[in-house]
């Protein structure tokens, strides 16, 4: 074989270049898988990530939703907090002013019994002074009439001049002692 001839059959059997029947064999079998592909799996696959992302974006949504509602039912209960603690407040000042009326009341009470007790105690010493003076008077005139009576050495029985007499002199000790103060 000549080396010309050598050449072009190397040149013809090039493993980087693959023959021509092959090529187009290969060629119609990329076709129809691509097509079977195209035609049976592509419609799948966009039809499943289709699904994920619109459940992807749904569960977005639902999330902003309930972070929109747990926001909206944050602020309700700190408006219903901020109530609560404002009905504490106007309890507590009612029950204070309440408190400061009770003791006011109770006071004022106290006050008028200790008053009726001291003018019930005062009426009392008086009508036992009364009580007492006239005891006093009373002994102290059978006394001074035993005694006149020992010294002048008769009875002195007449009561209503007894009376009269004791009750002239013992008017005039408290006069005198009146004076005297």
């Amino acid at each position: 074989m000549s080396p010309l001839v050598q050449l072009a059959a190397e040149e013809a059997e090039n493993p980087l270049i693959p023959p021509i029947p092959e090529l187009v064999i290969g060629l119609i079998a990329f076709v129809i898988v691509f097509g079977f592909l195209a035609k049976k799996l592509l419609p799948n696959i966009n039809k499943v990530l289709d699904e994920r992302r619109e459940a992807i974006e749904g569960g977005i949504e639902k999330a902003e939703a309930a972070q929109t509602e747990a926001q909206s039912v944050l602020e309700q209960y700190k408006a219903q907090l901020a109530e609560a603690r404002h009905e504490a407040a106007r309890l507590r000042q009612e029950a204070q002013e309440q408190g400061a009326t009770l003791i006011a009341e109770m006071r004022a009470e106290g006050q008028r019994q200790r008053e009726e007790i001291v003018a019930a105690g005062h009426t009392q010493i008086e009508a036992d002074r009364k009580a007492a003076s006239q005891a006093l008077r009373q002994d102290v005139g059978k006394l001074a009439t035993d005694l006149a009576g020992k010294l002048v050495g008769e009875s002195l029985e007449d009561h209503a001049r007894q009376s009269r007499v004791i009750d002239r002199f013992l008017d005039e000790l408290e006069e005198k002692a009146e004076a005297a103060r």
